[in-house]
């Protein structure tokens, strides 16, 4: 009902613990690292506990705000296994606007050596020889007061973005940056290039510049071009029957841009043309909007030894990232914020691809609604571990999971 109070959280509904056990020794650094309110009804507000309340909301249904995450430090469960004493709403909220999010990223990394990688289907990624990453950004909402995030393109609403980098063999985020609604893409992605990285790109960040500085970052690209990109052909090359089956109707070696840009990428590229299906642009609120697409793609790559039908292949495995954000607005929590400050936000989301890496981890899985819902029934209570492990060896690419 409207106006009727949400329950207060229980004993019962925390869940979680045994994924914080790999966190003990990798944020042990962080607890020097505190918040001292000087209001005397405030408690100090160390950073490792503060990473491990975020996470308990992230595990437990039951705790999807921030004042449910003050709530589960009144129970003693909750103060005895995390170390941590009550504390108020107001320095929660002062915590997420002065911990430095840096300080994560050696966490995200540590974990993110953890996880094997899974079958990539018919990509091998020993063949390829580089970790295939893909980059994206995807919006999450703001409220009105949020004057840092500006407004969302075209729209009158604020927004924040979220840029991330996803790592294909793993199925797992490994780095992630919050923005404001209208920032660059292109502009905060290259900050991040390093090398022997495939980096795998939406027409978004089709820019000249940006291709040229992956190949000096000694990385390579897999992008889809603009229909409209004017090219100079070098050499046509013949396809072979895998390729013409793939739906490959062109692999060309090219130099790309007009007159007055063509200069910003240096060498020739390849391009690869696949079949696709037409999209035509749908209106209404009910439609998925967003630019028409013919019957093929132009798909532009700086690796010119792998296979035109593989080329295909590594660009269709972009969806994964896009099945990521879904993943992480409407299971994660993704759009409910716990903190209206671009700091607070890039904390929720750093912690947020933390527990994706524990689970990850734990389970032997990379994250999807399907192995959250069983890990979420085992840990509240409604599985036992054995069936967990069951119901998980019934999903494809399965490892061995972490006892």
């Amino acid at each position: 009902m409207a106006g009727q109070k949400s329950k207060k959280i229980s004993r019962k509904d925390i869940q979680g613990f045994k994924y914080f056990k790999v966190l003990s020794g990798l944020t042990e650094h962080l607890h020097d690292v505190f918040v001292d309110p000087k209001h005397p009804n405030k408690r100090v507000l160390h950073y490792d506990q503060y990473i491990a309340l975020i996470l308990l909301h992230l595990f437990t249904p039951a705790c999807d705000s921030l004042r449910k995450v003050q709530q589960v430090t009144e129970l003693d469960k909750v103060q005895k296994l995390l170390g941590v004493p009550r504390f108020g709403r107001s320095t929660l909220a002062d915590a997420g606007k002065v911990f430095d999010p840096e300080l994560l990223k050696g966490i995200i990394g540590q974990l993110a050596d953890q996880v094997p990688d899974t079958s990539m289907s018919a990509i091998s990624q020993a063949e390829i020889g580089q970790i295939v990453t893909l980059v994206d950004g995807s919006y999450l909402p703001g409220i009105a007061r949020m004057l840092w995030a500006d407004y969302r393109h075209n729209t009158d609403r604020r927004a924040a973005k979220a840029h991330v980098q996803f790592e294909l063999a793993k199925g797992v985020p490994v780095a992630g940056e919050i923005t404001s609604g209208n920032a660059s893409e292109i502009a905060t992605f290259e900050q991040t290039l390093q090398k022997a990285r495939l980096y795998v790109l939406d027409r978004g960040y089709a820019k000249y510049e940006l291709l040229q500085k992956i190949i000096d970052a000694k990385s390579d690209f897999v992008i889809r071009l603009r229909e409209n990109t004017v090219l100079e052909v070098v050499e046509e090359r013949e396809l072979d029957q895998a390729a013409l089956d793939a739906g490959v109707v062109r692999d060309a070696l090219v130099r790309v841009g007009s007159a007055t840009n063509r200069d910003q990428l240096k060498q020739p590229i390849r391009i690869v043309e696949v079949e696709c299906r037409p999209h035509k642009k749908s209106s209404g609120k009910t439609g998925r909007g967003g630019p028409e697409q013919g019957d093929t793609i132009l798909i532009g790559t700086s690796r010119d030894d792998l296979p035109p039908e593989m080329i295909g292949m590594i660009y269709r495995q972009r969806w994964a990232i896009e099945i990521f954000f879904r993943f992480f607005k409407h299971v994660l929590g993704g759009r409910h914020l716990l903190g209206e400050s671009q700091n607070a936000i890039t904390l929720q989301l750093y912690v947020t691809m933390i527990a994706c890496l524990l689970v990850a981890i734990y389970t032997g899985r990379k994250p999807t609604k399907n192995v959250w819902f069983i890990v979420n029934a085992y840990l509240t209570g409604w599985a036992t571990e054995e069936e967990m492990v069951r119901q998980l060896s019934r999903l494809p690419d399965v490892r061995k999971p972490k006892s």
